[in-house]
């Protein structure tokens, strides 16, 4: 085993670029040197200061989205080949918010990861399910069938590398949480989807985070499950308290 955690602060349409270097200097410090891998993925336009503020840390920078296409006339979006550019390492993809509001598709999530690791990011891949699909029982059928696609014609070497982020849409910024168990069931889910797609040796490098109202109350445990392999952390990743999350 030996997966290295991984925790990334998802900060969502939140703070300005003031506001974000004044978060990320106020954390740096206390959360850089973690044995786990630390992830700011910020706003498109905190991106750079973000950036800089972290400067001579091991805390990575991440955008919140891509677009698939290399460039072209796609107002508002923004490409691979820019993060790049700057130093970003990681990128969020598929977050439910995406899916429902911007009309994001597990095809073309398929192809914003394609685009992501051929130009050199690491994709952190959401998947997860509503409150009423938990309730139909469909749970780890949907989540296999987001992976199966997120990840077609990705070879194995690049899944590896990837990350997956288990989020339950109805534990998101809801308070709710699912009890350690749950979180496992459907991670040990994601691996052995993973497995059937490749092989052993993938499904156990890859690794699979927990999302959905992580708190430096509950972290530790969950990312003490088998399968759980850190957090992608939503609102608590502004506040103080995602220090005791990454110093769980």
């Amino acid at each position: 085993m030996g997966r290295k955690k991984i925790i990334a602060g998802n900060w969502k349409m939140n703070g300005t670029p003031t506001e974000a270097v004044a978060l990320a200097n106020s954390l740096k410090d206390k959360i850089s040197g973690s044995a786990s891998d630390v992830v700011f993925c910020v706003p498109a336009i905190d991106i750079i200061p973000v950036l800089e503020a972290v400067k001579g840390t091991d805390i990575q920078v991440g955008a919140q989205n891509i677009h698939f296409e290399e460039s072209g006339a796609f107002t508002g979006e923004i490409s691979a080949k820019m993060l790049v550019d700057v130093g970003v390492k990681y990128v969020v993809l598929g977050h439910s918010e995406r899916r429902q509001y911007f009309a994001e598709t597990d095809e073309t999530v398929n192809k914003k990861v394609l685009t992501a690791i051929k130009n050199g990011l690491i994709p952190i891949v959401c998947v997860g399910e509503s409150l009423t699909q938990r309730e139909q029982g469909i749970t780890v059928d949907l989540v296999r069938l987001q992976t199966k696609i997120a990840f077609k014609d990705v070879t194995a070497q690049d899944a590896k590398k990837s990350v997956i982020a288990y989020e339950p849409i109805w534990a998101i910024g809801t308070g709710k949480t699912a009890t350690n168990a749950e979180a496992q069931e459907v991670c040990a889910a994601i691996r052995q989807v993973v497995r059937e797609i490749y092989d052993d040796a993938t499904a156990e490098e890859i690794r699979v985070q927990y999302g959905g109202s992580v708190n430096g109350g509950n972290a530790s445990a969950l990312f003490a499950e088998a399968d759980i392999d850190g957090g992608l952390v939503g609102g608590a990743s502004l506040k103080p308290e995602f220090e005791k999350i990454v110093n769980y």
